[in-house]
């Protein structure tokens, strides 16, 4: 199940550019798709035809194995999500950020170092989207040791901290939101730790209501 990726943050905006108009195959019924990447190009099209639509891009075609499906979209979180890290590094500077913190009241060490640290919070993002490609290639941690609340900090920190890289981000992919119901519906966060107020803003949104409470991993 465990297939070959790598974090692209380093890559230019060009770069980037390129990276996500590489999707953009022509649309196909799932029963159609053939091959490994089968999921990970229906999960694609989902995005495509609406990022907005949450509901339809967490919903699995008919048969589909859960563990395949929840590691497919993590593989596009972590894509994704370097997007947003690209944008990050021509504002969250070393010198200026030189905590990765979100309210006050968090204030995040990083797990990369031998004992956990406080770290800048552009070199914390690198650091956890690093580490979460390595459990993502790993068929003896995933998903048991995902850093499904490690890689959310890098919402809230954007959030918190550089709101218009953030909005403008958000509105494009809504990322944010998909990622916060996907951990909700699959119990793999408590509640309490979901600080950015994305679903407060899109109470329309049908996926999280009555799901349960989760631990997180991290």
């Amino acid at each position: 199940m465990v297939q070959h990726f790598r974090t692209a943050y380093h890559i230019k905006t060009h770069e980037v550019h390129l990276f996500q108009d590489f999707n953009r195959w022509p649309d196909e019924p799932f029963e159609e798709m053939d091959g490994t990447l089968a999921v990970q190009q229906y999960i694609q099209q989902q995005i495509r035809k609406d990022p907005s639509n949450i509901d339809v891009i967490l919903t699995p075609p008919d048969s589909q194995d859960e563990g395949v499906w929840k590691y497919e979209h993590l593989r596009q979180f972590c894509m994704e999500l370097n997007g947003l890290a690209v944008r990050l590094q021509y504002e969250c500077h070393p010198e200026t950020c030189t905590q990765m913190t979100a309210t006050e009241q968090w204030i995040f060490l990083c797990a990369a170092h031998k004992a956990p640290k406080e770290c800048p919070a552009i070199d914390y993002t690198r650091h956890t989207l690093d580490g979460a490609a390595c459990l993502l290639n790993s068929n003896k941690y995933f998903p048991s040791r995902y850093p499904w609340s490690v890689c959310y900090r890098i919402f809230s920190h954007a959030h918190f901290h550089h709101t218009a890289i953030f909005d403008q981000f958000e509105a494009e992919t809504h990322l944010c939101r998909r990622f916060t119901v996907f951990v909700m519906k699959y119990n793999l966060m408590s509640k309490d730790n979901i600080i950015v107020p994305i679903l407060e803003e899109n109470n329309e949104n049908s996926t999280v209501s009555g799901t349960n409470q989760g631990e997180s991993d991290a």
